[in-house]
């Protein structure tokens, strides 16, 4: 992969060692600026630190710094801002790299890590709900953006997979009979599954022991029990792999690691937690006390790895994962991509990991927390009945109000494909545009809009700019960039920043980071079209100029859309 230095990392080239002169490895801290091009911040905390005047220090880096031929003009303002505007030549120069590379100029990582992302995790025999978007797409992202750096991405799906209840979601196959329950399980009625079974468990005190002497035989590794088991998880798993491809997402059934993966390994968990003295008896329970954990009435909160039962709890799993991860598959980071309301539970997770020395300075845990998808009454999103909205509804219904959408805007040859691409990118656009912490109110009028901060507008902005090259044909690009006018430029600046835009969102974890630059890229672009003649500029090397900023803007989004897990459509 290209190892090519952005415009930003040009300019921290040259200013780093002006600011070593004055503090060996002070931060120049370079930010954009609405005043300029960038902003350098780092010489009022430099000046600060060495008792200076600010706007001296300032003055000094830019005696020492050299920005010849990278930078047209540079400023001290205020009390020691450095505002530096860069060269039309050396704008036009990144823009031709980012055009020679298939990643439009971003960079690998500097080292390349094993990561580790958590995300998804329905259950097994239970459909997936809405509440399973924000985690799977989420997610998602996050994996393209860290593979497009040169990370090895490791995918978890983290599905329920054991427990009691598949006690009695196998005495009610066996009441079914194999090849009616897999009948009802292939078609994804796994929720009327689920049901029936429940039903009977409260209802039929036989099923309910029946029940209960199955999870002994499935624990204690009974083959037929097993066997059934299998059964369950694999029509679950199929019903989860087809949600994924409507989705689009890249999920896929090797990726499904459960929680019963991790069941031989639990008893070396509680070995290694006793071994490292933090394993704590309290009444016949085995708990971790980490510290600075207490309960509303102030007292010390346990970890409950062993319940009193001997029967090991969630806690126990995924301290187990933490191990695997770590261990086995070398993870020097592991996201997990779980809503906001287990914040706590995680917390304690990464404590009593790190007390057991499997999490150590090197290793990064991080709950990547999330909010949630709200219906229009503020509340928990449901079904007009009050029911949980199945994912696969929402997905169906997504593409019949997309393709209605478009029957009123243009007739198209491949409407049903184009239909289902702008369905799947207004549902992700409008999650991971959201504040991934924050709750956001699921609103089709406002997601399907073919304006404003939408998936559609974005896949709009592409298509429009494909149809201008339909109209040239095989003429292609071929020009030189030049930048007289203030729009050009300014796009010009803006798609440099595509590099930045991706660093933002991954150092926060937050696809919402990219998606406001996309947003902001189709305005430019917007406001380009509409001040610079393309097709009908005033001669042919201006032509050809802004035709090479058409290209560059149409793979720029459609590479920050492919990242969301967005399709670009050719024409809309």
């Amino acid at each position: 992969m290209t190892s090519m230095p952005t415009l930003t990392q040009r300019l921290l080239d040259r200013l780093t060692p002006a600011f070593d002169a004055l503090e060996q490895g002070a931060d120049p801290v370079l930010r954009a600026s609405d005043r300029a091009d960038f902003q350098v911040n780092g010489a009022m905390a430099l000046a600060k630190r060495l008792g200076r005047n600010p706007r001296d220090v300032a003055e000094e880096i830019l005696a020492t710094a050299d920005l010849s031929g990278l930078a047209d003009n540079v400023e001290i303002a205020g009390p020691g801002f450095i505002n530096v505007t860069v060269s039309d030549e050396a704008l036009i120069e990144q823009l031709v790299q980012m055009g020679d590379d298939e990643n439009l100029g971003i960079p690998s990582a500097a080292t390349s890590e094993i990561v580790v992302v958590d995300y998804s995790a329905p259950n097994v025999a239970k459909e997936m709900h809405v509440g399973h978007l924000r985690s799977t797409v989420i997610g998602d992202s996050i994996c393209r953006m860290l593979e497009l750096k040169g990370h090895m991405v490791i995918r978890r799906n983290h599905v329920g997979d054991w427990g009691t209840p598949f006690g009695m979601l196998i005495e009610h196959l066996l009441d079914l009979g194999e090849d009616e329950a897999i009948a009802g399980l292939s078609v994804g009625d796994l929720n009327g599954f689920y049901t029936e079974a429940r039903v009977k468990f409260d209802a039929d005190d036989s099923f309910k022991e029946r029940s209960r002497q199955r999870v002994v035989a499935l624990q204690s590794g009974d083959a037929e029990t097993l066997r059934l088991w299998r059964i369950l998880v694999g029509e679950s798993v199929r019903y989860f792999s087809s949600v994924y491809g409507d989705l689009g997402v890249l999920l896929e059934e090797s990726d499904v690691v459960g929680e019963s993966f991790y069941n031989p390994m639990l008893q070396a968990v509680v070995d290694d937690l006793d071994a490292a003295g933090i394993l704590v008896d309290s009444g016949g329970a085995a708990c971790v006390f980490p510290p600075g954990f207490t309960n509303r009435d102030g007292e010390p909160l346990p970890l409950i790895v062993r319940k009193s039962d001997e029967g090991f709890g969630y806690a126990a799993t995924d301290l187990a994962a933490v191990r695997n991860r770590v261990s086995d598959l070398g993870a020097s980071k592991i996201y997990y991509v779980v809503g906001a309301p287990q914040a706590q539970h995680f917390e304690m997770i990464f404590a009593v990991a790190t007390m057991a020395g499997w999490l150590t300075e090197d290793i990064e845990a991080v709950h990547v927390a999330f909010g949630s998808v709200l219906g229009p009454d503020r509340k928990a999103f449901k079904t007009r009945e009050g029911g949980t909205v199945k994912l696969q509804d929402l997905l169906a219904e997504a593409v019949e109000r997309a393709r209605t959408a478009l029957e009123s805007r243009s007739p198209t040859d491949d409407l049903e494909l184009v239909a289902r691409q702008v369905a799947m990118g207004a549902i992700k656009f409008a999650d991971l545009s959201t504040d991934r912490q924050r709750d956001y109110i699921f609103d089709w009028d406002r997601m399907l809009a073919f304006e404003g901060a939408t998936g559609p507008y974005l896949q709009y902005a592409h298509a429009r700019i494909r149809s201008i090259f339909r109209r040239v044909g095989d003429e292609g690009t071929s020009g030189t960039i030049s930048l007289r006018e203030p729009a050009e430029r300014a796009l010009a600046r803006h798609l440099v920043a595509l590099p930045d835009a991706l660093d933002n969102a991954l150092e926060t974890l937050s696809p919402s980071k990219l998606c406001l630059y996309l947003f902001e890229l189709a305005q430019q672009f917007t406001t380009f079209y509409e001040t610079c003649p393309v097709l009908k500029a005033p001669d042919e090397e201006t032509r050809a100029s802004r035709l090479e900023l058409c290209e560059l803007t149409a793979a720029t989004l459609r590479l920050g859309l492919g990242l969301l897990g967005i399709e670009a459509p050719e024409h809309m």
